[in-house]
């Protein structure tokens, strides 16, 4: 009993680590589309919710048809904004800061994520914050860890410490356009902005979450949900992107690291993945969700030493301790939160049981059993009145 409750509870940990991989997995193709074929990233982005629709579509129709609810009008505008919130809008805002800063920079500014939304969570009552509480603090300190583990592994480089060396480097193999294969961001004036394009994209993401949970509660059908909100973020990144490049050029997709790109962030990332996010919200709330996001820097150093030929240094090593440390101390916040609430349960349970038992009868019924017992009486022939009456 006591095993499989810790795998149940392992599970939506498990689940979000592996988003973060898959996720990881975007930044890494989004810098070989974007940089080595050209790809303008604003009809990636469309293409990306686009095949994700296509896919989570039918899907969520043959899986969820005998048990899904009736749509309503407040759930496909709630979709909407999700779409427009976490998909679109927010897509659009993180490729646009990382052409003017570097996907490393980029990738690292996404773990403010967790701070921004355990404050919106906080705010909204999705999640209890009790300061002078053990699990508050621990929260709270998880938070702050994350997010300083992830700008130390950005802003602190160190020596290089590289276990391995694979000589192997994807984007100078694949690169076909060597002025996009430049240095984004050299401006002190484009790193400024590009950094407020980044914040603005972590802060709907952290929307996102918030209204994830809302959507989760109101309409508990994961994969219906996330097809219609992939949906609303293709139709809506297809007009931006049409508004800006209408070039049949960059929308052809060929047998090409364009379309594996595409494939990968569309049905893998947006599609399946977006559901088991959705799944977690649901199960550990859009603060559990969101402390993952350092993870995926992690990854997406070792990955980029892996195959881009970038180095691993000691702030990378040092980075990711702190945030290893402010996850788990997170975890175990939420863990005790758990704890303490279905203990809390199980008391008013015994309780109400409690009330049940001792409760006394009214003089109404007692009355009645009184007029029973001497109907009783009468009928048996036999004088009601006790025997020191008689």
């Amino acid at each position: 009993m006591g095993a499989g409750n810790v795998v149940e509870g392992l599970k939506p940990a498990a689940a979000m680590v592996l988003v973060q991989i898959i996720f990881a997995g975007v930044n890494i193709f989004y810098k070989l589309a974007v940089v080595c074929d050209g790809m303008d990233m604003r009809v990636l982005v469309a293409y990306r919710y686009l095949f994700a629709s296509a896919v989570l579509a039918p899907l969520a129709y043959f899986v969820e048809r005998k048990s899904r609810s009736k749509l309503t009008w407040r759930v496909v505008m709630l979709s909407f904004v999700c779409g427009l919130s976490g998909g679109s809008l927010a897509q659009n805002l993180y490729i646009s800061g990382m052409k003017l800063t570097s996907t490393t920079f980029a990738t690292a500014m996404t773990n403010v994520i967790p701070a921004i939304t355990f404050l919106l969570a906080v705010l909204f009552r999705y999640e209890t914050f009790a300061i002078r509480a053990a699990a508050g603090q621990a929260k709270l300190a998880g938070t702050l860890l994350g997010v300083g583990g992830a700008m130390l592994l950005t802003f602190y480089k160190g020596a290089d410490i590289t276990p391995w060396h694979t000589h192997l480097d994807l984007v100078a193999s694949l690169t076909r356009n060597a002025a996009a294969a430049g240095h984004p961001g050299s401006a002190p004036g484009d790193r400024l902005t590009g950094s407020m394009l980044l914040i603005g994209s972590c802060f709907f993401y952290a929307v996102w979450l918030i209204l994830q949970a809302k959507v989760s509660r109101e309409y508990p059908f994961h994969y219906t949900s996330t097809a219609l909100m992939c949906v609303m973020s293709g139709a809506q990144s297809a007009a931006f992107a049409l508004c800006f490049d209408r070039e049949a050029a960059q929308w052809r997709l060929g047998l090409d690291v364009r379309l594996v790109s595409v494939l990968y962030s569309g049905v893998l990332a947006s599609g399946l993945m977006l559901v088991v996010l959705s799944w977690c919200v649901k199960r550990r709330g859009p603060l559990f969700a969101s402390v993952f996001n350092p993870l995926m820097l992690v990854v997406v150093a070792v990955l980029g030493s892996l195959l881009l030929a970038e180095k691993l240094h000691l702030g990378t090593a040092l980075g990711a301790v702190l945030i290893v440390i402010g996850l788990y101390a997170v975890l175990w916040g939420k863990s005790r939160e758990t704890t303490a609430e279905a203990a809390k349960v199980g008391a008013d349970v015994q309780h109400m049981d409690v009330v049940v038992v001792v409760e006394r009868p009214t003089s109404s019924s007692c009355a009645q059993e009184q007029e029973a017992a001497a109907t009783t009486a009468h009928s048996d022939g036999s004088d009601p009145r006790p025997s020191t009456q008689r």
